[in-house]
């Protein structure tokens, strides 16, 4: 099994190696399925943290500015074959005095292409909470009549002195939107991250039937390819080494 950075789509670059948890065991066949999501927020709420927390259980709290990756690996869920891809974002925010949000086309490319949306919105930023609705009414317009499977993640749990954000109104805005919520600590709270994102995972996987490998009116997003080793111990390398140099706080 690989688990390694997408990098065909345009600007697309990250410093980490993402290695398999044991939960989930290698297939030696193709999967049955195909679950794709798509990680969405504002600035420097730790969307990437959040998905190599997942991924990896790995914390690493510095980022070089995220431009988006796609990351794929396969699993068993319920007695199936799934094979995940998960695809972080640049940031979304709002226009000045609005509540119209603005983001990059690849960020619309990504909302086109998912099948569920992971929300994250930090608890410390009440901002990053704001843009959340107008995101959602967004993802609307491009998908007026599907389903949404929806998790919405409150980050940086740990940092209960500097909340902005209460967990009653992550509730209410998760029961607004359609979707689950938790509250989590990427720093802090593997299992909990963890725990969120399966859940997510087995309601795409039980709703999905037939469906997998469907082409969104031509909309096509290469696989991730698998690099070399040497280019796997470099990547690692940086991984490292990261901290040292200025990089996105999560």
């Amino acid at each position: 099994m690989r688990l390694v950075p997408e990098d065909t789509m345009s600007q697309y670059s990250t410093n980490f190696l993402l290695l398999p948890i044991p939960e989930y065991p290698v297939l030696d066949c193709a999967p049955n399925k195909i679950i794709k999501l798509v990680v969405l927020g504002g600035s420097s709420v730790g969307k990437t943290a959040l998905v190599v927390r997942f991924l990896t259980k790995r914390f690493i709290g510095d980022y070089e500015a995220n431009t988006g990756a796609l990351y794929s690996r396969k699993f068993t869920i319920d007695g199936e074959q799934i094979s995940l891809q998960v695809q972080d974002t640049p940031f979304v925010s709002l226009e000045d005095d609005t509540d119209t949000i603005c983001c990059q086309e690849q960020i619309n490319r990504s909302i086109y292409w998912a099948d569920g949306f992971v929300f994250v919105y930090s608890i410390t930023d009440y901002e990053s909470f704001r843009v959340l609705r107008p995101l959602h009414q967004h993802i609307r317009r491009i998908h007026p009549n599907a389903n949404i499977p929806l998790l919405l993640m409150a980050n940086k749990g740990d940092l209960l002195r500097a909340r902005q954000v209460s967990s009653k109104e992550g509730l209410q805005l998760a029961s607004e939107l359609g979707g689950t919520y938790c509250e989590v600590s990427a720093r802090e709270n593997c299992e909990g991250v963890h725990e969120a994102f399966q859940q997510l995972c087995q309601e795409l996987s039980r709703s999905s039937g037939s469906c997998n490998g469907e082409k969104r009116r031509g909309l096509h997003l290469v696989r991730p390819k698998s690099p070399n080793m040497q280019d796997l111990k470099r990547r690692l390398k940086q991984a490292l080494t990261s901290k040292g140099k200025s990089g996105t706080t999560l």
